[in-house]
């Protein structure tokens, strides 16, 4: 099978630790790599960053189409673009948010999530109750550290190694959700810091769209996740019409 993992950002070295996390647990026989986003923002930090990076999310689902992947990693937090992506493939597609959450949700009664800037706790909250987790998600926290900064501040892993140690004990969860994809790298170190599960998005969304497709499941093709009706689009979108 093929996977492909897309970094819906322009960083070519976050997606480089997202993809190294990615072939951590992808099984043998499983063909994966990681692409970045040619189109949007350096970094996803707003609701602005988010919208202005779904032409290029799409993008890659049309050429990784082209291409016979068979499934989907949307590494991003926010899940930018999750829905029109998954009318253009033909295999699932899963946002790292929707993952992470969603596996916290079978490790204990209750999780937080802690992420990068509190502009975006919103965001994650509006996810949780979408995937119909909120019961289950007791707090979204913020350790206040830039997405481009997570790997140039010398202080990132110990902020966020803390933050996730206020969250457990604030909130009284049982597993802690890493909040951004530029996280991933540091789920064994918090786990092992803080005796809780510590779940990286990235991994869970990786197995998860392994598991469907090893499961011979694709995705619906009826209804509203059929592919989009064709017709022109101008300027600078004109590529992505008929």
């Amino acid at each position: 099978m093929r996977i492909r993992v897309i970094n819906p950002n322009t960083t070519r070295a976050m997606t480089d630790m997202i993809e190294q996390c990615a072939r951590a647990v992808a099984g043998a026989g499983t063909l994966l790599d990681a692409v970045t986003s040619e189109l949007g923002p350096a970094s996803i930090e707003s609701h602005y960053d988010e919208a202005l990076s779904v032409p290029g999310v799409l993008a890659q689902i049309r050429r990784g189409e082209a291409d016979g992947v068979d499934g989907y990693v949307l590494a991003c937090f926010g899940d930018p673009g999750l829905d029109a992506a998954r009318e253009l493939a033909r295999g699932p597609v899963i946002g790292i948010a929707e993952a992470a959450m969603r596996t916290a949700g079978h490790l204990g009664r209750g999780f937080s999530v802690v992420t990068t800037l509190n502009r975006t706790t919103g965001r994650a909250a509006d996810l949780a109750e979408r995937y119909g987790v909120q019961r289950f998600c007791r707090g979204i926290h913020a350790c206040e550290i830039p997405v481009l900064a997570l790997h140039t501040d010398p202080d990132a892993r110990k902020v966020i190694t803390e933050a996730c140690r206020n969250a457990v004990e604030a909130d009284g969860s049982d597993a802690i959700v890493l909040g951004c994809a530029g996280m991933a790298d540091l789920c064994d170190h918090v786990g092992a810091e803080l005796g809780v599960p510590v779940i990286d998005g990235v991994a869970a969304a990786t197995l998860t769209v392994q598991s469907l497709i090893t499961l011979g499941l694709r995705k619906s093709g009826r209804g509203e996740f059929a592919p989009p009706p064709l017709k022109p689009y101008t300027g600078a979108l004109r590529s992505f019409g008929s």
